[in-house]
């Protein structure tokens, strides 16, 4: 009989890291201009897209889909849809990580970070988009000529988010990097 010992996928450290990055994602999400009553251009998806890229596809899916999930809770408005906010910006932060880490890379490679926020993102907005026109077409029963005009609205709300999340996570990467490995963190995370 073996009494091997299975060790954790993830240390004290990684939780508190992960805790801490879902917190600033949520706080990020409040961080926005809103676009009348249909839509809001914010910074959630920076921190989303960052997380994957400091952290790798399943702690970056994690902080990003926890951090907008309770954002989501806190607001009438998307309280119901949480659940399916979880799974869409996961896929964000999960994409990110998975392509920025790739090779051992580990979210330290330009082109790959690019390639990750890029894929990440895009794949958010189809979703984001694949979700909404269901919503208003199959439950909600809006005409169809109302369901497109809303869908060019969110899209080019979600396309501008796209972009600043990109540019924005993509160029703060290396500082956090810095960060993380001049405080020791880096030695203690093992989700990295």
């Amino acid at each position: 009989m073996e009494n091997a010992v299975k060790k954790s996928r993830f240390g004290t450290y990684d939780i508190v890291f992960i805790g801490v990055m879902s917190a600033v994602v949520f706080a990020a999400n409040f961080l926005s201009i809103p676009l009348g009553d249909v839509t809001r251009i914010h910074f959630g998806n920076v921190f989303c897209a960052l997380s994957g890229l400091l952290l790798g596809p399943l702690s970056g899916g994690l902080c990003a889909g926890l951090g907008s999930f309770f954002y989501d809770l806190c607001n009438p408005l998307y309280a119901a849809e949480a659940p399916i906010t979880f799974l869409m910006k996961f896929a964000l932060g999960a994409l990110a990580g998975l392509i920025s880490h790739m090779g051992g890379r580990r979210g330290k490679s330009l082109p790959f970070n690019i390639a990750g926020s890029v894929t990440g993102s895009l794949c958010y907005v189809a979703l984001y988009l694949l979700k909404n026109f269901i919503k208003q077409y199959f439950l909600l029963k809006n005409p169809i000529d109302t369901v497109w005009v809303l869908m060019i609205t969110k899209g080019t709300a979600s396309l501008v988010n796209a972009i600043i999340a990109v540019v924005v996570a993509v160029l703060i990467c290396p500082v956090f990097h810095q960060v993380v490995e001049r405080s020791g963190l880096g030695a203690k995370l093992s989700v990295r």
